[in-house]
C-alpha cells in the first residue's frame, strides 16, 4: 500500500514537473526585446500592416498627436506580445489609446483607454466600437488591417467632433434592424387606427392610446439610431416610407378581416 502511494506520488511530481516545463515557454512571448528601438505610434508584430499602410497609419497617428494631444498607439500581436513593457515604451497615461489587434480571441480588437477619453465617448462607444470593427464577419469582410484602421477612423471623427455617444456610420445590419422596427412600429399604429364605429375614419382613441408602443417602435429604435450615427437622409426616408407603408398595409388587413366581422355582429 505504501509501495502505491509513492508511486502516485512520483506520478504528480512528474506532471508538475512537465507542465511547468511546457508553460514555462510562454514567458518568453512576454518579451521587451520585442520593442523597436526607435520611437513610433505603430508596433505590428502581426504583419497586419503593409509597409505603406504603415507608414501612413504612422504619419497619420503622429499628426492627431501633434494636432489635439491625444496619443493613440497600436499594437498588432499573435503569439508574441511586449507584455507590460509598452506601458513604459509609449508612455501610456490618462490621454492615451492603445489598440491592441490580436485574432486568438473572439473579437479581434481589444481597446486600453486612457480616463480622459470618457468624457468624449461613453464606456458603452468602447463596447460598440469592438463589437462592430473586432468581430469575425466585418474581419473576414474587411480584413485585420481594414478592421483596425476603420476602427481608428471612427475614434478620430469623434475626437475632431469633441466627442460621440455612439460610434458614427450606420452598418448594414444596423441599419436593417431599425427598418424592422419601423415597420414593427407602422403595423402597430395601422391596425390601432382602424376605425371600431361606423362614424370614425382613423381611431383616434385608440391610435393615442397605443402611441407609447408605436413611437417607441418608430421613433426611438427606428429614427433615432440612424441620426446619431449618420446625416444621410436616405435611411430616415427609407424607414419613414416602411412606416407608412405598414400602417397603411396594417390599416387595410385591418378593413378585411376585423371590418368584415363587425359588420357580420351588425347583419347578426
Amino acid at each position: 500500500m505504501g509501495a502505491h502511494h509513492i508511486s502516485r506520488l512520483w506520478a504528480a511530481l512528474l506532471v508538475l514537473v512537465v507542465s511547468w516545463t511546457v508553460a514555462s515557454p510562454a514567458q518568453a512571448y512576454d518579451n521587451p526585446e520585442l520593442l523597436p528601438d526607435h520611437a513610433t505610434p505603430v508596433i505590428d508584430l502581426a504583419k497586419v500592416f503593409s509597409e505603406p499602410q504603415r507608414t501612413q497609419l504612422e504619419r497619420n497617428l503622429e499628426r492627431i498627436e501633434e494636432e489635439t494631444g491625444w496619443k493613440l498607439r497600436v499594437l498588432t500581436q499573435y503569439e508574441r506580445t511586449p507584455g507590460l513593457a509598452i506601458r513604459d515604451f509609449w508612455g501610456l497615461d490618462e490621454s492615451s489609446l492603445l489598440l491592441v489587434a490580436d485574432p486568438r480571441g473572439g473579437n479581434l480588437l481589444n481597446f486600453n483607454v486612457g480616463d480622459a477619453f470618457f468624457a468624449l465617448m461613453p464606456r458603452t462607444y468602447w463596447v460598440e466600437l469592438q463589437t462592430r470593427f473586432g468581430n469575425q464577419y466585418y474581419v473576414k469582410d474587411n480584413g485585420e488591417d481594414g478592421a483596425v484602421l476603420d476602427a481608428l477612423n471612427a475614434v478620430e471623427i469623434c475626437l475632431e467632433r469633441g466627442g460621440c455617444q455612439v460610434v458614427p456610420g450606420l452598418p448594414l445590419e444596423q441599419w436593417l434592424l431599425t427598418l424592422s422596427t419601423s415597420v414593427l412600429g407602422g403595423l402597430v399604429a395601422g391596425f390601432a387606427a382602424y376605425p371600431r364605429k361606423d362614424e370614425e375614419t382613423i381611431a383616434w382613441s385608440w391610435l393615442l392610446l397605443l402611441s407609447p408602443l408605436w413611437v417607441m417602435l418608430f421613433g426611438v429604435f427606428g429614427i433615432a439610431p440612424v441620426i446619431t450615427r449618420t446625416s444621410d437622409l436616405l435611411p430616415i426616408l427609407r424607414n419613414s416610407m416602411g412606416f407608412l407603408g405598414s400602417a397603411v398595409g396594417a390599416y387595410l388587413i385591418a378593413q378585411v378581416t376585423v371590418g368584415r366581422r363587425l359588420q357580420n355582429d351588425a347583419e347578426g
